[in-house]
């Protein structure tokens, strides 16, 4: 048009969202429509309306979770921002080197204790119980821990001290860089009790969003409410959280990883999967990955879940049963591919799809099917060609081998939440600096 327009966007429709997006990249302007409650009491004004009767942190929730619609993005192509920004400097990730680190950092806090409890690639628990005499104070302990990492590995950590798992990890997440914090259960009332409700471990944006709905705005009020109404509201990890809001988690530190109850990978595509092909070409590189790792860990399973995010975020979950307990890639592939079909409506958007199998044993068995089963000489050649393609993609690399249906199709033939180095392991020594 040769004229300036603005479009106004209802919220809560099924291409809010996207529409917003498109005018904001466009560069035309856009204004929430917020629906309200029309004299007629008889008329519905839809989803997203603010109605006489909410409490005015009601009113102010359902507002701002409107307005996110009209600006919420979840990234944007390279190519667009360096269209925006040409001058931006563009860093490879080096997966390889977080890895390294990562082993370098644990190894250095297991000097100080033998009890270290790995959490994540970047954060550990050290349960420095009976140390006093070799470090002297937790603080002091911490500091040493502190300064020790930076000058012989490089980078900067926080830490966290306390009496618990839950108080010290908070703590660890206070103001940074490279300082010690500590959250004694004295202290929670003016440094814990004030933080965003938001801010609380397990606490996602759904929590928080119901959580408001309900007059709790701080981590205090979380733990100032009435049990009986968090749990009736939120369930079981309503219970939770509301216990961790009063500073309360007896979980002891544990060294050694407990055994994996389940396998899974999920990943956020580039752009919306529209179609079922699409979808099953994704399900095909996230089976790969998991059924790569339950080999290697010597697991089989028999029910496979798949977990699906539309673009609007929301989500949903199916699961097979499967007639006995496998870790071949195809058999876990074809049950996610018939649990996918079950759960998608074939129109709604996706942007995240996930894998998971649950049901583990340390033994494969089958219930052979006189119909459509497999023999069992068919399923030792499956069994047998899986793990002479891991044992390959283990020497060579994971790009040695990849199915056909990635040949001429973009997309990663092995997908999903670990990166391809703590896949594979690192191969190289791990050098004496790097």
């Amino acid at each position: 048009m040769p004229f300036p327009i603005t479009v106004a966007i209802l919220p809560k429709l099924a291409h809010s969202k996207e529409a917003a997006l498109a005018l904001k990249n466009a560069g035309v302007c856009s204004i929430l429509h917020q629906p309200m409650q029309a004299v007629n009491l008889s008329v519905d004004p839809g989803l997203g309306a603010i109605k006489p009767e909410m409490y005015s942190y009601e009113i102010e929730a359902i507002v701002k979770e409107n307005l996110a619609e009209m600006v919420r993005q979840t990234g944007e192509p390279l190519f667009k921002a360096l269209e925006k920004c040409p001058d931006l400097v563009v860093v490879q990730p080096d997966y390889e080197l977080y890895v390294e680190a990562s082993r370098h950092f644990v190894d250095m806090l297991r000097q100080f204790s033998p009890a270290v409890e790995q959490y994540s690639i970047d954060e550990a628990w050290v349960d420095m119980t009976g140390t006093e005499r070799l470090w002297g104070s937790p603080r002091l302990a911490a500091e040493k821990m502190r300064s020790r990492i930076w000058e012989e590995l490089g980078f900067t950590v926080n830490v966290g001290i306390s009496s618990n798992k839950l108080l010290a990890k908070m703590a660890g997440d206070f103001e940074k860089p490279n300082k010690v914090h500590t959250l004694f259960p004295e202290e929670m009332e003016t440094k814990f009790w004030p933080l965003p409700v938001r801010d609380l471990f397990l606490v996602g944006a759904a929590t928080e969003r119901k959580l408001k709905l309900m007059g709790v705005y701080t981590i205090g009020d979380l733990a100032r409410a009435d049990l009986k109404i968090i749990k009736k509201r939120l369930g079981k990890h309503g219970e939770t959280i509301w216990h961790f809001a009063n500073g309360r988690n007896a979980d002891a530190v544990t060294p050694e990883p407990a055994e994996n109850k389940g396998y899974g990978n999920s990943v956020t595509t580039a752009n919306d999967v529209l179609t079922t092909a699409q979808a099953h070409q994704v399900l095909l590189s996230l089976c790969e990955t998991v059924a790569m790792r339950m080999r290697r860990d010597g697991k089989c399973g028999s029910c496979v879940s798949v977990h699906l995010r539309t673009n609007e975020f929301h989500h949903f979950s199916h699961q097979i049963l499967l007639h006995g307990a496998t870790n071949i890639t195809s058999e876990i592939f074809e049950a996610a591919c018939r649990a996918f079909d079950e759960a998608w409506d074939c129109v709604t958007p996706l942007r995240q799809l996930g894998v998971q199998m649950t049901r583990l044993s340390s033994e494969p068995y089958q219930q052979y099917d006189l119909f459509s089963g497999m023999s069992p000489q068919q399923y030792e050649k499956k069994l047998r060609l899986d793990e002479t393609v891991d044992a390959l993609r283990d020497k060579f690399g994971e790009d040695i081998l990849r199915r056909g249906k990635f040949a001429q199709k973009p997309g990663e033939h092995m997908a999903g939440g670990l990166s391809k180095a703590r896949r594979t392991g690192i191969t190289k020594p791990i050098p004496d600096e790097f």
